[in-house]
């Protein structure tokens, strides 16, 4: 039997977290080491929240309080880890104290280091705040001078097919007039 398969059939096609149905993927808690056990089935919403692409929604994690009792030691695992994550809430807490992790379960959910972290998302957004992604178009809401050539982007003028700086959230990487350059997130408007 594939893993899918045996991971469907463990959580009922149900997302091991949060009970959704829609859109399942099998999520490897790490550090992985390619067993069964250390999978789960999770659901997009999850995944986002979990790999950080998407601001924690602490209502949606409220379903934490049912699935930390789950007897896969990986779901309990991930269970901890957003319980932590979410610990500024009192019900998350609360959810803290009351869960118990064996000595090697607790060894595997602090191995990450995602415990120490708060909540925040690190994400690119627009100087109103809205959320970038690669290949988004935006405008300048600032007329800039681009450091190294005679060219003066206007405000206004439009930057399409945009790339995402990693691990800089205030930078974007685009072409104006054909040159590639990098520019502030605090002068863009996603163009929507």
């Amino acid at each position: 039997m594939r893993q899918d398969e045996l991971l469907a059939g463990r959580s009922g096609n149900k997302c091991e977290l949060c009970e959704a149905t829609e859109g399942l993927k099998i999520y490897e808690v790490p550090p992985a080491t390619g067993n069964m056990d250390d999978a789960i089935l999770i659901c997009p919403k999850c995944l986002a929240q979990i790999e950080k692409k998407e601001e924690l929604d602490s209502t949606h994690w409220q379903c934490l309080t049912t699935s930390m009792w789950s007897e896969v030691p990986a779901v309990q695992v991930m269970a901890w880890r957003m319980l932590n994550r979410l610990r500024h809430e009192s019900w998350a807490a609360e959810s803290i104290d009351m869960m118990y992790l064996d000595e090697e379960k607790l060894a595997w959910a602090k191995a990450s280091g995602d415990h120490e972290n708060d909540s925040s998302v690190d994400l690119h957004k627009d100087c109103y705040g809205a959320i970038l992604q690669s290949g988004d178009n935006v405008v300048l809401t600032k007329s800039l001078d681009v450091k190294g050539s005679t060219v003066n982007a206007k405000v206004g003028t439009v930057v399409r097919n945009i790339r995402l700086v990693a691990g800089n959230t205030e930078q974007i990487e685009g072409r104006i007039e054909g040159q590639q350059i990098v520019i502030l997130t605090k002068y863009l408007r996603k163009q929507g």
